[in-house]
């Protein structure tokens, strides 16, 4: 019986090996569309990039002078 079974793997094998010519590929459709959302993502990047260059990470200093906005500090509870 083992030579039954190598050689039912075998033949399973084969079949997985033959190309099917019913299958369903994407095409030049896929390939189209692909291409177009990787355009998109190329540009919203590179806008990105841009907005991200004109941002100003530097903190401004306070016009009251006190060196603190306030932010993060508790009024204490009696």
């Amino acid at each position: 019986m083992p030579d039954m079974s190598a050689s039912l793997a075998t033949s399973h094998l084969v079949t997985l090996a033959e190309l099917d010519e019913n299958k369903v590929t994407p095409g030049v459709l896929g390939f189209i569309v692909f291409a177009v959302m990787a355009l998109a993502v190329w540009g919203l990047m590179k806008s990105m990039n841009r907005h991200m260059d004109r941002v100003d990470f530097k903190e401004a200093p306070n016009a009251s002078g006190t060196g603190s906005d306030g932010a993060g500090e508790a009024e204490p509870r009696n």
